[in-house]
């Protein structure tokens, strides 16, 4: 398995691009819907994605928390561990 820092530059660099910005542009606090414009639909496109590409599933009762770049690298971080 990849170590921690690896997961976290790859899930910003997927989150930019579904956001349309740049890793740059994005901190690991920025709110994806009232900082980053993310809306519903591009959410769920970012947890399909990290679902297949880490082979985890993200429980539904989890998704809602998935607020922040800081969430999901909280999440993943656990589900990985299993």
């Amino acid at each position: 398995m990849s170590d921690i820092g690896d997961y976290k530059s790859e899930i910003k660099k997927l989150v930019a691009d579904i956001a349309e910005k740049t890793p740059e542009e994005i901190t690991d606090n920025a709110r994806f819907n009232e900082d980053l414009g993310i809306d519903s639909m591009m959410a769920l496109e970012i947890v399909a994605t990290i679902e297949k590409k880490y082979k985890v599933v993200i429980p539904e009762g989890e998704i809602p928390n998935m607020r922040s770049l800081q969430n999901i690298y909280d999440l993943i971080g656990k589900l990985l561990v299993k």
